[in-house]
């Protein structure tokens, strides 16, 4: 399967050959921080391969404390983008910056134990389809 992806600007374009293997929701505390979010959303394959189509000069690559927690993104609109970790053996891909559909659904959510204390029963918050307008006033 071939998965095309972007960041926000459009700068910078790639796709994926190949399957994902897994769908993680990562909540700990990096990618709380990476992402501004509850957690990040990752999808990882051992085998497909990224083609950088427009832009591969312009990503940036950051690693954290050269702790393994890697993020790439634009340098321009801050986009995630993905990246290859594990000494090459790994694609990492954050489900937000595709712009084709996928199918597959995540396979789990890890480092619970990290999880912000605001995030329980998100499920239950109210629900808009856009962004709530207060007519009160």
């Amino acid at each position: 399967m071939k998965y095309l992806g972007s960041c926000l600007c459009g700068n910078i374009q790639y796709e994926v050959d190949g399957e994902f293997e897994n769908f993680f929701l990562c909540h700990c505390k990096s990618c709380r921080k990476d992402t501004g979010s509850a957690h990040a959303a990752n999808l990882f394959s051992s085998t497909a391969k990224l083609k950088w189509l427009k832009g591969e000069g312009e990503v940036k690559t950051f690693n954290y404390q050269n702790s393994g927690h890697i993020k790439a993104f634009c340098p321009n609109c801050s986009s995630a983008l993905p990246n290859i970790q594990m000494d090459g053996t790994l694609l990492v891909v954050p489900a937000g910056s595709l712009d084709t559909d996928i199918d597959i659904t995540p396979s789990g959510h890890i480092y619970l134990n990290e999880k912000a204390a605001w995030d329980n029963n998100l499920e239950l918050a109210p629900k808009f389809e856009e962004l709530p307008v207060d007519n009160s006033e």
